[in-house]
């Protein structure tokens, strides 16, 4: 893997790693409990997304 893509990876990780935490910050704040169990499905879907791109290396 060269450098570049190696960064590329570490980028794309990091995103998925952000959309949690932003999405779990959202959940804890949002009263409405339709759309904060939208956002903490929002939140294990990007988990899962960063878990299954980890694995491939």
């Amino acid at each position: 893997m060269t450098e570049k893509e190696l960064l590329y990876v570490e980028d794309a990780l990091g995103h998925e790693q952000y959309f949690q935490t932003q999405c779990c910050e959202a959940a804890g704040q949002i009263q409405d409990s339709e759309l904060k169990s939208f956002a903490q499905e929002v939140e294990r879907q990007h988990r899962i997304i960063f878990q299954n791109f980890y694995n491939l290396l």
